[in-house]
């Protein structure tokens, strides 16, 4: 595990930012909040929820959200812990992978030999929906294509945009379609449709490795970009 305090690059300085990258999958949770306050949320709490809590106690935050791109075992883990602690924030996910944060199969857990399972989820999000957490206004975009139900968000009310990407568009590649409900057309339609059409400066926090922006991937990315034949 680590714990990453150094901002992202191109973040907006309304924003401050902490990552804490999880094994095995080397996943990237986000603790994300307005500068001068102390509400923030908490976008995929991966599988070593230890770290993300001592993260959010070290920056004396308080989470208003925990968000969910979609209900892998690696992006959903720590849910559970963080629940625990925090009991009243709310665990918010797209509404078509609900289904995922209870049963082991489905969330992928039990091919790594887990049985994960997670609390319910508050709030069900669909896309075109806007919902505020944290002071920050969050636009929901369904993207499949990784997961069945996956969604991003996206707050524009910063310079650059902020997209939350989790497993959809990632620095040089796209999320993996070889899940039971993945589908390759429908991801890289739903980039072009939903993040090739925000400004090039935008910002995507990935879900793994490091973040990008909508522009770079555009021109270089192998499987989406221009590079691809687009």
């Amino acid at each position: 595990m680590q714990i990453l305090t150094e901002r992202p690059h191109g973040l907006d300085p309304a924003l401050q930012c902490v990552t804490v990258v999880s094994v095995p999958f080397e996943q990237n949770t986000y603790i994300l909040w307005l500068t001068g306050q102390n509400a923030c949320v908490v976008v995929d709490p991966g599988l070593q929820p230890a770290g993300i809590i001592e993260a959010i106690n070290e920056a004396k935050l308080l989470p208003a959200a925990i968000l969910l791109t979609h209900g892998h075992a690696d992006h959903i883990g720590g849910n559970a812990a963080l629940k625990a602690q925090w009991p009243a924030c709310p665990i918010v996910i797209g509404v078509n992978d609900e289904e995922k944060l209870a049963d082991p199969r489905k969330n992928l857990s039990a091919l790594f030999g887990m049985q994960l399972r997670s609390p319910p989820a508050d709030r069900l999000v669909r896309h075109g929906e806007q919902f505020d957490a944290a002071g920050i206004t969050w636009d929901v975009a369904e993207i499949p294509g990784h997961s069945r139900g996956h969604v991003v968000f996206i707050a524009r009310q910063f310079r650059p945009t902020l997209v939350v990407g989790g497993d959809v568009l990632f620095a040089g590649s796209i999320g993996r379609t070889d899940f039971p409900d993945g589908d390759a057309e429908q991801l890289l339609a739903g980039i072009r449709a939903h993040l090739f059409t925000l400004p090039d400066d935008t910002l995507v926090l990935t879900g793994h490795g490091d973040p990008t922006t909508t522009g770079q991937e555009k021109r270089d990315n192998p499987y989406v970009g221009r590079r691809a034949g687009i």
